[in-house]
């Protein structure tokens, strides 16, 4: 459940901020990224946006991403494995412990959430397969 006392916009401006900066400097990850956002700027406001309505309840947030993940070709659940161990180890930086506690539960159950639909677009016929990504 969002908490706007959970924490900052501050705060989440970083923890999108340190995160993406892995992401774009990793060698799974990055080439990926760096290939489909053509506008980092915007792109990380956007997610501060969504991650500012997931944790805060501000609404702020205006998008589908379930599309936008299932078109991309060639992902695997090993890379979403990678994307959680990179999100995890940046709010294990954090100082605010319900945040970082609230946002990797979160970041988990999106994970999930997106890797099921990525398997149901890429292969409607068979049910998703159970990866376990934590």
């Amino acid at each position: 459940m969002p908490d706007p006392q959970l924490c900052s916009e501050e705060e989440i401006s970083e923890l999108v901020t340190r995160f993406y900066a892995r992401v774009r400097s990793d060698a799974q990850l990055g080439p990926i990224f760096n290939a489909h956002v053509h506008d980092w700027d915007a792109h990380l406001v956007k997610l501060t946006d969504f991650w500012s309505s997931a944790l805060r309840g501000t609404r702020r947030y205006r998008g589908t991403p379930m599309p936008l993940h299932a078109a991309l070709p060639g992902l695997t659940a090993g890379l979403f494995r990678h994307w959680l161990q990179l999100f995890d180890a940046t709010v294990a930086g954090l100082p605010n412990a319900a945040l970082r506690e609230r946002a990797s539960e979160l970041a988990h159950r999106i994970a999930q959430s997106l890797w099921y639909g990525y398997q149901i677009a890429h292969n409607p016929a068979a049910l998703p397969h159970d990866a376990v990504l934590t």
